[in-house]
């Protein structure tokens, strides 16, 4: 299946700091009276993609560029 996405270093690791509870949120899991786990595992992904993109934007707080996307 090719959707036609391409991401420039898209097999590239990186590494994210979570707890085993945000984990067990992305994964899926649901703690119903806190909310706040999926917002701050959430907010830790977005922060390691924004810095892995700022990088490869040479310091571009823009976002990743649309013709990263074609």
């Amino acid at each position: 299946m090719n959707t036609g996405l391409k991401i420039p270093h898209g097999e590239d690791k990186v590494k994210v700091e979570l707890t085993v509870k945000e984990l067990m949120v992305l994964a899926g899991a649901r703690f119903p009276n806190n909310h706040v786990l999926e917002v701050s595992a959430r907010k830790k992904l977005n922060e390691v993609l924004e810095q892995t993109y700022e990088i490869e934007n040479g310091g571009s707080r823009d976002g990743i560029s649309y013709d990263y996307l074609n």
